[in-house]
């Protein structure tokens, strides 16, 4: 069995349910949604398609041991009134963390009931109604046969789906591969009746785990802190990174910003030592104490469980995410004029092209860099086995750029990266230039 330490990671469970709920009456009394979704054309009669989009959505690969049976968090989304602990956590609370709720499976019924006032959405009971619909995504909850929620799982979908706020803000049709940039990982974990795994982990008291969780914000995770136990940037910055798109990845080398591994890798990596599932994960790299002492103590690149209940589901996990395009951008998105001038730019004066080479908008084959050869900050890519930062796909921009730029979101604005191209490799752009190469990039 691998070690029972967590990791204070990326996939976070939890504290149940919906949030927006406050519109949902008004949008859904007539019936139940139907159940397709965008991000899943081509799913069709492809049955390795079909059993890896179930595993991505709905798989918890056994980690409700750790959510829930070791953290307690179901505990925490019940709430005292209903046999757990504290004050639980209703629709809104859901909300605020950034949940999302699938919209296809609320039911006319309790549509209606909303409509009618007769559902208090200050309520935990109402979270834990969603819960039983399978209707949080990301979440599962397991349910004892007296209809106690007994415990609870995370699974791909909780960071790496949104929903297309279709119905009300928070609440739509799934959309699978996307990152949930609204998702406070850090505040939900912060959250669990106890952190000891973290303190133990670590070698920190819980008031620092705390403090460091909360420094992550939406839209971001640490996904090394359990391998490096660095927090927060030499300049007093929280060390997290953006949480990734998962679609866009046909064709793509490596699958993070660092490059620490293919798609299938990190989907293991993830999977074991984030999610905490039970499987099969092997990295001796991780062995290297100086670089990963944390990880290298908990023997994280020799993890073993039986019954293996990853290592079976990672192809097809794969070829769904494969599946998975990048979104075109909206309408009135870019001004496409601007961006026919920036796409001559991308591909000349700008030499953007010859990194970023169309049509994957990455380097077919080794895509990897050393931060200087980017004029990056090496932090984030120090972190990582290879200290050098990927190629990143640029298609789905919009989908993608809500909490900045670069692998941990400290550029700003679109220009900004350019800015720092045009002066890192002294192109001489012209603020015209640069104004239609942001609307190329926008087009994306």
């Amino acid at each position: 069995m691998r070690p029972g330490v967590v990791r204070l990671a990326r996939c976070l469970a939890v504290l149940g349910a919906v949030g927006a709920l406050l519109l949902l009456g008004e949008v859904l009394f007539t019936g139940t949604v139907g159940a397709s979704s965008a991000g899943e054309s081509g799913v069709g009669g492809n049955a390795l398609l079909r059993q890896g989009k179930q595993v991505f959505r709905f798989d918890t690969f056994g980690d409700q041991a750790f959510w829930g049976d070791a953290l307690q968090l179901h505990k925490a989304i019940e709430g005292s009134a209903n046999g757990g602990i504290g004050p639980g956590v209703s629709p809104k609370t859901a909300l605020a963390v950034g949940l999302k709720v699938d919209a296809t499976v609320i039911p006319a019924k309790l549509a209606r009931a909303i409509k009618a006032g007769k559902v208090d959405l200050n309520d935990p009971k109402t979270t834990l109604a969603l819960l039983k619909l399978n209707a949080v995504v990301g979440i599962k909850g397991f349910f004892n046969k007296d209809g106690r929620l007994g415990s609870m799982g995370i699974t791909c979908a909780l960071c790496h789906s949104t929903v297309d706020n279709s119905f009300a803000p928070g609440i739509g049709r799934r959309l699978d591969g996307w990152p949930n940039q609204d998702l406070d990982v850090g505040k939900i974990i912060s959250l669990a009746p106890s952190v000891k795994p973290f303190t133990d982990l670590l070698g920190v008291d819980a008031a620092t785990v705390k403090k460091v969780l909360l420094s992550w914000g939406p839209g971001k995770f640490d996904a090394e802190l359990s391998m490096d136990g660095k927090a927060f940037r030499p300049d007093g910055g929280s060390a997290a990174s953006r949480i990734p798109p998962a679609f866009g990845l046909a064709g793509v080398n490596l699958a993070t910003y660092t490059g620490w591994g293919t798609v299938t890798y990190w989907n293991a990596f993830v999977a074991n030592l984030e999610m905490h599932g039970q499987g099969t994960f092997f990295d001796p790299r991780l062995d290297d104490a100086t670089r990963f002492p944390v990880a290298a103590k908990a023997r994280f690149g020799h993890v073993h469980n039986s019954p293996d209940l990853i290592t079976s589901k990672l192809g097809a996990l794969h070829a769904y995410q494969l599946s998975l395009a990048a979104p075109p951008p909206p309408k009135g998105y870019f001004d496409p004029a601007a961006a026919a001038r920036g796409e001559k730019i991308f591909d000349g004066k700008g030499r953007c092209s010859s990194c970023h080479v169309p049509p994957l908008y990455t380097e077919p084959g080794y895509n990897l860099h050393t931060p200087a050869e980017t004029c990056s900050d090496p932090f984030i890519a120090s972190r990582s086995p290879t200290g050098m930062y990927r190629t990143t796909p640029l298609r789905g921009m919009f989908a993608k750029s809500k909490r900045g730029f670069g692998a941990d979101g400290r550029i700003p604005t679109l220009l900004a990266v350019v800015n720092n191209y045009d002066s890192c490799f002294k192109l001489g752009l012209t603020a015209q230039e640069k104004s239609d190469l942001v609307q190329f990039l926008k087009s994306k």
